[in-house]
C-alpha cells in the first residue's frame, strides 16, 4: 500500500482516531524526552484547572486562526 493510499484510509477516522495515528507517526520520528511530556502535561493540566474554576477564559478559535 502506497503513502496516498494510507492517508486516504487516515482521512476516513474520526479526527480524534485521526489525532491518535498522527501522534503516533510524530513519535516514531522524534527523539522523545519523557521528562518535556511530563512538564507539557502537568502544564495542560494546570491550564485547564485554571479554565475550569474561572481564572481564565478561553480565547475563540475563529479568533486566533481567522475564518476558514
Amino acid at each position: 500500500m502506497g503513502r496516498r493510499e494510507i492517508i486516504e484510509l487516515a482521512m476516513r477516522l474520526k479526527p480524534a482516531e485521526r489525532f491518535e495515528v498522527a501522534e503516533e507517526l510524530l513519535r516514531s520520528v522524534e527523539e522523545v524526552d519523557p521528562e518535556i511530556d511530563r512538564l507539557w502535561l502537568e502544564e495542560a493540566e494546570r491550564r485547564l484547572a485554571a479554565y475550569r474554576a474561572g481564572k481564565v477564559k478561553g480565547i475563540p478559535a475563529e479568533d486566533i486562526f481567522g475564518a476558514v
